[in-house]
């Protein structure tokens, strides 16, 4: 199993491909497998600043009230928050025609 590249030494790689190739002293068959490689490094880099984003993005939210972490973590890890519990009682069943409250 491959082992996991780290962001930064992923771009210190595609970086050294990008100098390898614009420098011109490579064979056709070893600049597109330097390309390959780039592309793929680009694709990982990509992948890991989109997750970075959505982090920094999911904190701020948190931050700013909108949402609960508590919540999350228990539910990451199978468990239901008391808030949860409590909303899930409080609503009333449509198919219900009395009213009544009933628990999903």
């Amino acid at each position: 199993m491959e082992q996991e590249i780290k962001f930064e030494k992923a771009l210190e790689q595609l970086e050294k491909i990008v100098e390898d190739l614009e420098g011109g002293n490579l064979s056709l068959e070893d600049a597109m497998k330097k390309y390959e490689e780039g592309v793929k490094l680009s694709r990982l880099c990509s992948q890991k600043l989109g997750q970075a984003e959505n982090r920094i993005e999911f904190l701020t939210r948190a931050l700013n009230g909108k949402v609960d972490l508590e919540a999350l973590v228990s539910a990451s890890e199978g468990k239901e928050s008391p808030e949860r519990k409590k909303s899930k009682k409080a609503q009333k069943h449509p198919a219900s025609p009395d009213g009544d409250l009933l628990l999903s």
